[in-house]
């Protein structure tokens, strides 16, 4: 029952900064992972960074250096910095969370709804 809510999507130039966030909505028992996926038509999901409970980060090697995940734990929120945006930048971006709904169930994933990101040239 868990939905997670995006924002922060948009249009932007080339070179430009983007912030998107990721909350779940009503409140939940503990999130693991979190992080951020994107997709382009007739392209497969591709990981673009997730960060744990506990801070640790992985980001994909073509955002590298252009990009920062962070969370508030006390918010269960996550945020991704972009900066120095390029047109292959543009996709859907989903975010994503391994939530535990309270204490008697297992951590499940979920999937936000998805937000558009175009970065112009």
């Amino acid at each position: 029952q868990v939905q997670l809510v995006e924002s922060g999507g948009g249009l932007v130039q080339a070179g430009g900064s983007l912030r998107l966030s990721c909350a779940p909505s009503g409140s939940v028992f503990s999130i693991n992972v979190m992080g951020w996926y994107r997709q382009t038509p007739g392209r497969q999901r591709e990981l673009v960074a997730d960060i744990t409970i506990r801070g640790n980060t992985n980001y994909a090697d073509s955002v590298k250096g252009r990009v920062t995940i962070s969370r508030d734990n006390a918010k269960n929120m996550v945020v991704l910095q972009m900066s120095s945006l390029k047109p292959e930048d543009t996709a859907v971006y989903y975010c994503y969370a391994d939530v535990r709904e309270d204490y008697y169930r297992p951590y499940l994933n979920y999937w936000g709804q998805g937000t558009q990101v175009t970065v112009s040239s």
